[in-house]
């Protein structure tokens, strides 16, 4: 089982998810989606592609483009596609 938490709340739980380069990614249905708000940012990864960001926002509180995930990928990470991953101080633990 892996959780993400942030400001007291669990925003994403499962015992499916996947790890890449050290990042959990749980898959989008077991994201709270009511702790996240679209972003503008996106960055490029030369092997999985160009991923898109949430801020995580909890109780008022905003922690901006803690969330990333790949809305399309390079076929070397399509076991990624859509999955949501965290940093910025969100806590992943297994």
């Amino acid at each position: 089982m892996a959780k993400a938490l942030w400001n007291g709340k669990i925003i994403a739980e499962s015992n499916k998810f996947e790890e890449v380069e050290g990042n959990i990614y749980f898959p989008p249905d077991t994201i709270k989606r009511e702790y996240l708000e679209d972003s503008e940012t996106h960055t490029v990864c030369g092997w999985k592609g160009t991923a898109s960001y949430y801020h995580v926002v909890v109780d008022g509180k905003t922690n901006r483009d803690a969330a990333w995930y790949y809305p399309e990928t390079k076929n070397a990470a399509k076991n990624i596609r859509g999955y949501v991953a965290f940093w910025h101080g969100v806590e992943v633990v297994r």
